[in-house]
């Protein structure tokens, strides 16, 4: 008489969805990487104690260390700076303009994009890092 009988439980995993799965979780967050970067020129913003935060989208007015001016991230010559600024503004002059410039940037190039903000009528505040030290 024979009790036992010859049966063992095999433990099978099915490996063939998780191949599909991590290509999609990859697709994934290369997308969203890639909509996460807001700020796509490279500056290295001067410091300050305090700083305030602008609740609306502003119009950013950006100078790289190469001396390239850009409005909203795209590149415009700085002849053309004034025309393109105000056609970005349109009616609205109260929109909010920020500087945003490198720190090796040299004070006469901030007043020349200041100059054209006072000749728009347009308020230009300087953009800055705040200062983690104290």
């Amino acid at each position: 008489m024979k009790l036992r009988t010859d049966k063992t439980n095999k433990v099978e995993i099915y490996t063939s969805a998780i191949n599909d799965i991590m290509f999609f979780l990859l697709l994934f967050f290369i997308i969203v990487s890639t909509l996460l970067n807001t700020e796509i020129i490279k500056l290295t913003l001067p410091k300050a104690q305090t700083a305030e935060i602008v609740k609306e989208k502003p119009i950013t007015i950006s100078i790289n260390k190469n001396l390239e001016y850009f409005i909203n991230d795209k590149l415009v010559d700085f002849s053309q700076l004034q025309n393109a600024l105000a056609a970005e503004l349109g009616d609205e002059r109260t929109k909010p303009v920020i500087l945003r410039c490198d720190s090796s940037v040299t004070v006469q190039h901030l007043v020349n994009v200041l100059e054209i903000g006072n000749a728009l009528d347009v308020k230009i505040p300087l953009a800055t890092k705040k200062n983690r030290d104290n």
